[in-house]
């Protein structure tokens, strides 16, 4: 079963990888576009600026939400690196715990707010608020659930890896 399960999120993380990468043809597109027609053709239209701005919001969050692995995560490496493994356990359990009630407690805050902003749309697309910002609510849940995954690996399973600069890489 773990194994069958593996090969589904592998498919499922490909998938958000093609996701992301969509995004980002799709934010760099929209960009050029803008580019050629403020400096070429001399008539700025705003759509383009709107669709990069909410293509990078998307980027970001779904990006880490899904697809960036906590080994690619920014950390205190001086003292992550330096500690033992049962104190890397604790700086892990520590840091999941406190981001679990974190986010947790802004949970309803977050999902008050998306949909409150349902009133209002963007300038040129007339996308709903609620829409866009949807992916903020997405990401608080995923790093809900991780942060819980991370904290129970670092309880009962074994000991988080010690950052090692020889091996570190862009993620590729």
């Amino acid at each position: 079963m773990n194994s069958r399960l593996s090969r589904v999120g592998a498919w499922l993380h490909a998938r958000a990888e093609n996701l992301l990468v969509a995004m980002l043809a799709t934010m760099f597109a929209a960009f050029i576009l803008q580019i050629v027609f403020r400096y070429v053709i001399n008539l700025p239209i705003g759509w383009t600026h709107e669709i990069s701005v909410i293509l990078w919001l998307w980027i970001v969050l779904f990006g880490t939400a899904f697809v960036v692995r906590d080994s690619e995560e920014i950390r205190f490496d001086i003292l992550y690196g330096a500690a033992s493994d049962k104190w890397r356990r604790v700086m892990v359990v520590i840091s999941a715990a406190a981001l679990v009630v974190l986010f947790t407690i802004s949970l309803p805050a977050v999902i008050d707010y998306i949909t409150f902003m349902k009133v209002q749309k963007t300038a040129y697309l007339k996308i709903r608020f609620d829409w866009l910002f949807s992916i903020y609510g997405i990401f608080a849940v995923a790093m809900i659930v991780r942060q819980l995954w991370l904290g129970y690996r670092a309880i009962w399973g074994s000991a988080p890896e010690a950052f090692d600069p020889t091996k570190a890489g862009s993620g590729v």
